[in-house]
């Protein structure tokens, strides 16, 4: 059993908030995002925050070190974008395993300052492993419903690339996030089955939906236990959901998959959802009581936060959860249907 899997059977784990908020609060320009080694690239490069791994790594640093302050037990890379797929919006293809092995590395380095600190609460990373800006279920063209941006085995090479360079970089776990396309999903999976296979290791996967509205369905069409059923080949850690909504619009479709499992479930929502402005208005102590729900109903091993989240938010969710006891997992077994 992994170290992370003894501390699931102990305890509910604490996953980070958001990073992109916590990001904005530097108001970077572009030549920040530059630094000195872009200087004179090519293209703008404002907003690409993968990149701000190489040209603002205290930062990065700072970013991880408060929310392990806050109470995390876990912290995810700042690779959200990172693979040649997103990475062609910036022309930046070619940077793909050096952003990936060092955001891993900095996430690592003050991951271990922590548990050092504080043997009996080791502290973890997750490498996050995005959706991409491009989906193999569904058309970009309303006129070809047939076309495809982009294919099974394109996503498998980009993903094999970003997860080889998460684990060089010392990722304690995978995290497959805001998942809204299943067979993107399954590309990465499958990469990642590929890497074990290869290099003979075993690593934690951990596995992260979006339902996208009130629909109850992901983009690519499908229901919560739908979701679960697809990506229960693959032996994971976690499964559960991210993003899009907030705590009290999850609870429902964390209900669906926590009765049809025994894995961990992990949830990671929003702070809310977004005001006219897109900006989200709940404060750490509103999010809070509404997860008390999830505790109180038993659905989570894993929670943590999503847009809008921060160390506060994170802070007031840690509290709470430290006091209740995990749902029961049982690693040897996946789905009942």
């Amino acid at each position: 059993m992994s170290e992370i899997q003894k501390a699931l059977m102990k305890r509910i784990l604490v996953l980070d908030g958001a990073m992109g908020t916590m990001l904005q609060r530097y108001n970077f320009n572009e030549e920040d995002f530059r630094g000195e080694r872009f200087k004179n690239f090519h293209k703008s490069v404002k907003g690409n925050n993968d990149l701000l791994s190489l040209t603002q790594p205290q930062a990065i640093a700072q970013v991880h070190a408060k929310y392990f302050e806050a109470g995390c037990d876990i912290v995810e890379t700042n690779t959200f974008s990172g693979t040649t797929i997103a990475m062609a919006d910036y022309g930046m293809e070619d940077l793909v395993n050096e952003l990936n092995f060092e955001s891993a590395r900095i996430a690592k380095e003050v991951a271990d300052e922590f548990t050092n600190k504080e043997p009996h609460k080791p502290r973890f990373v997750a490498g996050a492993i995005g959706p991409t800006n491009k989906t193999a279920s569904m058309s970009p063209d309303v006129n070809d419903p047939g076309f495809r941006a982009i294919s099974f085995d394109e996503l498998r090479v980009a993903y094999k690339q970003q997860a080889e360079a998460l684990i060089d970089g010392g990722v304690d776990i995978l995290l497959v996030e805001t998942v809204f396309d299943t067979l993107n999903a399954k590309a990465a999976l499958f990469a990642i089955d590929e890497i074990k296979e290869e290099r003979n290791i075993e690593i934690p996967i951990m596995v992260s939906g979006t339902i996208t509205d009130a629909s109850g369905r992901t983009l690519s069409g499908q229901t919560a236990e739908a979701f679960l059923i697809s990506v229960s080949h693959i032996p994971l850690l976690s499964i559960g959901f991210n993003c899009a909504l907030g705590a009290k619009q999850l609870t429902p479709h964390l209900e669906a998959i926590a009765r049809r499992t025994t894995l961990a479930v992990s949830a990671y929502p929003n702070a809310g959802l977004p005001n006219a402005f897109g900006e989200y208005d709940e404060s750490p102590d509103q999010m809070a009581e509404q997860i008390r729900e999830y505790l109180d109903k038993k659905l989570i091993n894993i929670i943590g936060g999503c847009c809008g989240t921060t160390p506060e938010h994170i802070r007031a969710i840690a509290k709470i959860a430290s006091d209740f006891s995990p749902r029961s997992i049982n690693f040897n077994s996946q789905v009942t249907v």
